[in-house]
């Protein structure tokens, strides 16, 4: 995404929980590096190992869930459609994902780079969001998460 005048500056944990309803051990992005309302937002996650299903998840061999990196790419999707104008109040959850692979383990150490594009709202309730997640430029997962919103 390029930085034109209608990007948003980054956004900070703390601006990040002003639009999401995520805490902690299930706020999952860190920082927005830019975003376009209603449109894009490229988020960053950094894996750590004092993250709690580190414990279990493998012990000997720490690998991030695959449904917490869809998850964490599901946040982003939140960013975007919590910027939208005319959008009713209420919780926006899933209602489906599609197409989602997993390309390599993601570990502690690692940054996830999240680049998410809104494709469709239907009726302001009901949304599709393309997401991708990277770490150093190699794909690690790509999919279509679709979501509605709760009164």
């Amino acid at each position: 995404m390029t930085n034109s005048s209608n990007t948003s500056p980054s956004l900070n944990s703390e601006a990040i929980m002003g639009l999401l309803p995520h805490r902690y051990p299930f706020a999952l992005i860190d920082r927005v590096v830019s975003f376009e309302p209603g449109k894009s937002a490229i988020a960053v996650k950094n894996v750590t190992i004092n993250e709690p299903h580190f414990q279990g998840h493998f012990p000997g061999r720490p690998l991030m869930p695959g449904v917490l990196i869809v998850e964490a790419m599901a946040q982003v999707g939140g960013v975007i459609v919590s910027q939208m104008p005319d959008i009713s109040d209420g919780l926006f959850v899933f209602a489906g994902i599609d197409n989602v692979r997993f390309r390599r383990p993601v570990v502690p150490g690692d940054q996830l780079i999240i680049n998410c594009e809104l494709l469709s709202i239907k009726r302001k309730r009901f949304g599709k969001v393309k997401g991708e997640a990277k770490v150093e430029n190699n794909l690690v997962c790509s999919g279509e998460l679709m979501f509605s919103l709760m009164d």
